[in-house]
This record gives structure tokens, sequence and C-alpha cells, in this order.
């Protein structure tokens, strides 16, 4: 092949891509259910985040009778019936009725071990492609990430989705950005990196950079729900969407703690928590 047509070649290809893209969004937006699909890739965590889904789902199951509930999963052995049974024995949730499942095969390109380094953006941008393979499979009205992967809002969008979510911790936060600056060796700067003013300087534009980016597509959401003030105040000011932050703080089983005695012996050891908990009611598909 001439030098001269390598570059008319590599163009066509390019644009058969860039067609055969625009048609698969076209048909999924065409295509779209009405339906609110829940964007949690690791459904057997067993964590509060996994409580959060299940209290979410029962939520909108009992207040949109209309409405079909999907979960989007990379366990290859969850399925509607084993995720409903899940949610009662390890949460104590019962759903009205079992959840739609699609599965998903690319979780590995947001697994930390795929990205030995930049794992950060590494899984974001991983994150990019597993989002792209749940909407190809399912497209919704109503898009809701509760595992904290903005870089898949931009492409709910292009979808034509309504994007909702919850973000129990941000993923690039001002705070971390200042222990590399202050070359503060901890989980998220090697010791190697804190001891370097060179390498240090080089992760803050890093961070930087990775911090710019986070807010860009973090600003695609409709609607962000975050669960504590402190989360709040990070989300607000990476994306800049103050008008669009609910601060919800996360659902409790407290039903252990009801079950106590009022009064106990001054003989038994005292242990006292204090926690603030005040629900919002939020109009999430408003």
């Amino acid at each position: 092949m001439s030098s001269g047509l390598l570059p008319l070649t590599l163009l066509t290809i390019f644009s058969a891509l860039i067609f055969r893209l625009i048609v698969i969004v076209i048909t999924a937006r065409r295509c779209r259910k009405k339906a609110i699909a829940f964007f949690h890739p690791y459904t057997n965590d067993g964590g509060g985040g996994e409580r959060v889904l299940w209290c979410a789902v029962k939520a909108l199951q009992e207040e949109y009778h209309d409405l079909d509930v999907v979960v989007y999963t990379g366990d290859r052995d969850a399925s509607s019936e084993t995720l409903a049974a899940r949610a009662v024995d390890r949460f104590g949730v019962k759903l009205v009725f079992a959840p739609k499942v699609v599965h998903l095969s690319k979780r590995k390109w947001i697994e930390e071990a795929t990205y030995p380094r930049f794992t950060m953006i590494g899984q974001s941008l991983g994150s990019v492609y597993l989002g792209w393979e749940a909407l190809c499979k399912f497209t919704p009205l109503y898009y809701f990430d509760t595992s904290g992967y903005a870089f898949t809002y931009p492409v709910a969008r292009v979808f034509g989705c309504k994007v909702l979510c919850y973000t129990h911790y941000p993923t690039i936060s001002l705070d971390m950005m200042s222990r590399v600056r202050g070359r503060s060796a901890m989980y998220n700067n090697d010791q190697t990196i804190a001891k370097s003013s060179w390498l240090s300087q080089c992760k803050v534009i890093y961070y930087m950079f990775f911090g710019w980016l986070y807010g860009i597509v973090g600003s695609y959401a409709h609607l962000a729900m975050v669960n504590s003030s402190w989360t709040q105040s990070h989300i607000v000011n990476l994306w800049k969407i103050s008008d669009r932050i609910k601060r919800v703080y996360p659902p409790c089983d407290t039903s252990g703690l009801q079950a106590l005695p009022l009064e106990r012996s001054s003989e038994e050891p005292k242990i006292i928590s204090v926690a603030q908990f005040r629900p919002e009611k939020v109009g999430i598909l408003a």
C-alpha cells in the first residue's frame, strides 16, 4: 500500500466506526424502555453501598408501580431471584418484586488489578467502556449510578437517559490533593513519590487534571445525592452543580438498637454513640 493511500484508509475506517457508533446510539435512544436502571457492577459486596441500592430499589418500586427496575451487575451468578433473596437475607429489605438483571461481561476494565499504575484514571476510563456495554444491552429512561462511576454519566446522556446518582465518596477529593502537595505518605500517595519533590509535583499535576475531568463528567448528572456534608462539600466544589446536589443520609438498620432495653444495670458497661440522620424528600424522577 502506498503512503498516499494509508491516511485515506485510516480515515475510511475511522469514519465507518463513528457511523456505526452513531447508528447504535440512535437505535438505542429510539428503543428506550420505561425503566430505571441501577449501575451497580458489584452486587455481592455486602457493604453499605449495596444496602443503599436495595433500599432505593424498594422505594422506587413502591412509589412508581408502572416503572420497571433493572440492575446492571458484573456478578455472573446473580439473578433476579438471588438478588431479591440477598436483599432480604443480608439487609432485611424485602423488595416489592424481584428486579430485572442485566449482566455485564466487561467488569475487569474497572478492577483495580487491571491498572497497577494510574489506577484512578484507568478505572474511570474503564467504566466508560462498561457503561457503554450496559446501555447498549438495555437503555432505560433513567440511569441511576450507585457506585460512584461518574465517567459513565456523559455516556448515559448520549443515550438520552436522565442521569441520577448516589455518591458515597468522591473519586478524588481536595484532601487527597492536599496530601500529595504536602508530600504525606498515605494510602493514595506512595512513600517513594512522597520523598521526591519532582514526582510529587508530577502527581499534583496528574491529580489536578483528573479533578478537572471529574468535575466535567460529574456535572452531567441531572440529580446527585450524597451521603454526608463532607461528601457534599467536595462534590459541590468539584462538580459545580450545587443546585442539583441533595444530601440524603444512608439508610441504617436500627431494628437491633430498638430491641435493646431502655434501662440497664449500673454494672453494665455504657456505650454512647452519637449520630445524626435527617432524611430529605427528594423528587428523584421529577
